[in-house]
């Protein structure tokens, strides 16, 4: 009697695609790991009810994709130098990598359905065009047109791209950020009411938000020297003060925005519903997570609240 051939191919593990995450091993499980497929990265805590339902339900759909998306768990508490630098401010947060950079996400627990279509979304970005090369190199040579004040150009590199790819969240912030360079407030808003639901939270549409609503409010205050003078004659001031820093930031100043504002903290923390406070996060948000005006600006005002 022959024996039946049951070989079959090997499927890979949960050991294979689901793996936990370190500070020390973040850029390698998830930054270069996401340049060949998408990652998907689960910030969770211990003391996180909603997390010990999500996180499950997440493997098992990651499994079940057959290593078509991989997946790390990083533990806020033990790895709170990548929580600051993603902003991660509550948990569960979940992020899709790809090609290095954040792509998708959501907060909270969520749904089975909703968990399922997350993951095919992040699979169908590993298997979409943008993994040629093509897409990406136009996506660099935009990116470095906006760079060198070559707003227009940009704007159209970045346009051709979404009419090939719609949901690549790169080129949705590009666009809005060439219109914002342009004066064009209107379109930049526009075009970020326009992205996709797939994207619209996104990190990096959260930070062209962020700069959006600064535009916004720089078009509305009065000339610069102008708001000097009246905190210099009167520092209590507040209103005058909050409108220096917006128009110092509209300036290209944003450490000088941001000591304003801590000014303005330090001297009156609950004035207008604590509107200073609200615009250092504004600030805070249009800005990457990791630039120094930041990280010193989250630590001087942690200093004030807690003094």
């Amino acid at each position: 009697m022959s024996e039946l051939n049951t070989t079959t191919a090997a499927q890979p593990t949960s050991g294979d695609l689901i793996k936990d995450c370190t500070e020390r091993s973040f850029m390698q499980d998830v930054v270069e790991m996401s340049q060949t497929v998408p990652v998907i990265v689960d910030f969770w805590a211990p003391w996180c009810g909603p997390c010990k339902t999500l996180g499950p339900a997440l493997e098992a759909a990651v499994v079940a994709a057959g290593g078509a998306v991989k997946m790390v768990k990083v533990d806020i508490d033990q790895n709170q130098a990548i929580a600051g630098q993603l902003q991660i401010q509550s948990v569960p947060t979940v992020y899709a990598f790809w090609q290095g950079k954040p792509v998708d996400g959501f907060q909270g627990a969520v749904a089975g359905s909703e968990i399922q279509a997350f993951v095919e979304r992040v699979i169908a970005m590993g298997d979409g065009p943008i993994s040629d090369g093509g897409l990406a190199d136009a996506l660099t040579a935009a990116q470095e047109m906006l760079a060198e004040g070559e707003a227009a150009d940009a704007a159209q590199t970045f346009a051709a791209i979404l009419e090939e790819e719609p949901i690549n969240v790169g080129a949705y912030a590009g666009l809005v950020q060439s219109h914002l360079a342009l004066n064009d407030l209107e379109q930049a808003e526009a075009t970020l009411n326009g992205a996709p639901v797939e994207i619209s939270e996104a990190p990096e549409l959260e930070v062209v938000h962020a700069q959006l609503q600064l535009a916004k409010q720089a078009a509305q205050v009065g000339p610069l020297d102008e708001l000097q003078a009246a905190v210099d004659v009167d520092a209590n001031n507040h209103q005058a003060r909050l409108e220096l820093a917006t128009a110092l930031h509209a300036s290209g100043d944003a450490e000088a925005a941001v000591e304003q504002l801590l000014e303005l903290f330090r001297r009156d923390r609950d004035w207008n519903n604590g509107a200073a406070k609200v615009q250092l996060f504004t600030v805070f948000d249009a800005l990457p997570a990791n630039d120094p005006v930041v990280l010193n600006g989250r630590r001087k005002l942690s200093s004030l609240i807690f003094a």
